[in-house]
């Protein structure tokens, strides 16, 4: 909570903020909370860049305090004399929401002249101006009555198309998936992830939810015999695999992992980390990134050799084991209603998967640089990473093949100010539809600065039917190539040429073309 994060401007204008600063200027976002940490030694919570940046250049109007990030300031970092010090820096750095009480301090400020009644104007017109738009001062008569707005049918819709299209198929040796329903009498659903769903920390209650289990007993009907066991308990699930014709596993993390902030209480009142040291969650580091599991999946393995694994994980593992010697393996994140559902479309073939990993994942936690260096040019994120990952940024398998050809632009050159389109004819080569997604990487061959040795552009996810082509177009922006220049305080594009290319994932360019930038 009171760490220091050391990285250039460079790194925090062209890549730590720009998921924010995409979300505020292209969605509308209003809102942000500073976290507790500061950036080469200045805390977020009193940063001259919230006013600099978010409020000035972004138009944010709300931005909130973290729990117990103003006390921080004077407490851990000790740059403030006590907490009505850090109560009047942070207003002043641009706070206008603190999630701890501070309603003493700020009146005993106003009343000795260190904030003024313009500070707290300035501070509750953004407030005021977000408030008012979702409608909290409404009268009663205009409230909503109550009902959630979020489960009518366009919303189930939804739910069910996000659940298909998050899934990855990380593996398919010799045709494991999909399954055929009619040439089994028997499956095995198995591991601790199989029955339940879990919900992320912050997450609501949902209007319904469809376990994995249930999922597929639905799928399969009743004509197939499930056998069912949350672990290997007695060899329950060794002899679940046995009696069936071929095995799912499910297996995955906790994203709560426990109780109070990632630790649990023992009875003396103390507290300890939670008992797997690959789980992870806000307020507690994952120590490793082996996943404890992947031993009941060699269990079920050796008594089914016809063993499915299926990954419920908010985060990457080095399933070494398992990728060498399991014939297929599905990954899905948390927190889908509908999860069962959409694996048991998946499994049987029902929905062709096409999603794509959206971290690099490494074999080993050899091929990471140390925790807390956020300096990613030191091997982090797919754009620096110098070993060769288990799985790479933008991998996915399918049920069907897919070819790229005929890489080409709509202009011959790129204007500082204009776009090109990038287009790519995408064929399913293939016996059944599926989602192609191809990646648009570039890189920068005449540059006057350091760059990554490619980054992502652009993609396009696009259904294609057996024997179709398909034409895919990518706008890039010219000013998706700019750099930071620091000492300019601005973006800068460069006079370059610069190389387009077309990849299945960040390790598998297919196509290339170089283009100038005027």
């Amino acid at each position: 909570m009171s760490s220091d994060s050391k990285f250039d401007e460079r790194l925090f204008y062209e890549y730590y903020s720009v998921p924010f600063r995409m979300t505020f200027q292209a969605s509308g976002a209003n809102a942000v909370m500073a976290s507790y940490n500061a950036w080469n030694g200045t805390p977020l919570t009193i940063h001259p860049l919230l006013r600099e940046v978010l409020i000035g250049k972004w138009g944010v109007q709300v931005i909130s305090s973290d729990g117990g990030a103003v006390k921080n300031l004077w407490e851990d970092f000790k740059l403030l004399p006590d907490h009505k010090a850090a109560v009047v820096a942070s207003l002043k750095a641009g706070i206008n929401q603190y999630l701890d009480t501070s309603r003493d301090e700020l009146r005993a400020a106003l009343k000795e002249g260190t904030i003024t009644g313009k500070d707290l104007d300035e501070a509750l017109r953004r407030k005021f101006r977000v408030t008012l738009k979702l409608g909290l001062l409404d009268p009663p008569e205009l409230v909503h009555d109550g009902t959630p707005p979020w489960d009518g049918d366009e919303h189930r819709t939804i739910s069910k198309d996000m659940a298909l299209a998050s899934i990855v198929l990380l593996k398919n040796s010799g045709g494991a998936l999909p399954l055929r329903k009619s040439a089994l009498k028997s499956i095995a659903v198995v591991g601790p992830m199989a029955d339940v769903i879990h919900w992320d920390w912050y997450g609501g209650t949902p209007p319904h939810a469809v376990t994995p289990l249930q999922g597929i007993r639905d799928a399969v009907g009743a004509g197939v015999t499930v056998n069912y066991a949350a672990s290997d308990e007695a060899g329950a699930a060794v002899k679940a695999a046995q009696a069936s014709d071929v095995a799912i596993v499910l297996v995955g993390n906790d994203p709560k992992c426990g109780p109070d902030m990632g630790r649990q209480w023992t009875r003396d009142g103390n507290t300890q980390p939670c008992a797997d040291p690959g789980e992870g969650r806000e307020g507690r580091d994952r120590e490793t990134l082996t996943l404890a599991q992947e031993e009941l999946v060699k269990t079920v393995q050796a008594a089914n050799p016809r063993t499915i694994m299926v990954l419920v994980s908010s985060f990457p593992y080095t399933i070494n084991w398992s990728q060498e010697n399991v014939p297929a393996i599905l990954h899905m994140a948390h927190s889908s209603q509908d999860e069962g559902w959409a694996l048991a479309q998946v499994l049987f073939g029902d929905y062709n998967p096409g999603g794509r990993t959206i971290v690099t994942w490494p074999a080993s936690m050899d091929q990471l640089p140390p925790m807390m260096d956020y300096d990613i040019r030191h091997g982090r994120t797919y754009m620096y990473f110098k070993a060769k990952p288990l799985y790479p940024f933008g991998y996915g398998l399918s049920y069907t093949t897919f070819r790229f050809a005929s890489l080409r632009t709509d202009k011959g050159s790129l204007a500082p100010d204009g776009q090109i389109v990038v287009s790519v004819d995408v064929t399913n080569t293939g016996k059944v539809a599926g989602d192609a997604v191809p990646q648009l990487y570039v890189r920068h061959l005449g540059s006057k600065v350091e760059r990554p040795p490619l980054k992502l552009a652009g993609f396009s996810r696009v259904r294609v039917a057996p024997g179709q082509t398909k034409t895919v177009q990518i706008p890039l922006q010219a000013s998706q190539l700019a750099y930071w220049d620091a000492g300019r305080k601005e973006f800068v594009i460069e006079p370059e040429s610069v190389q387009l290319m077309i990849g299945t994932s960040s390790a598998d360019i297919v196509l290339r073309k170089d283009v100038q930038v005027r």
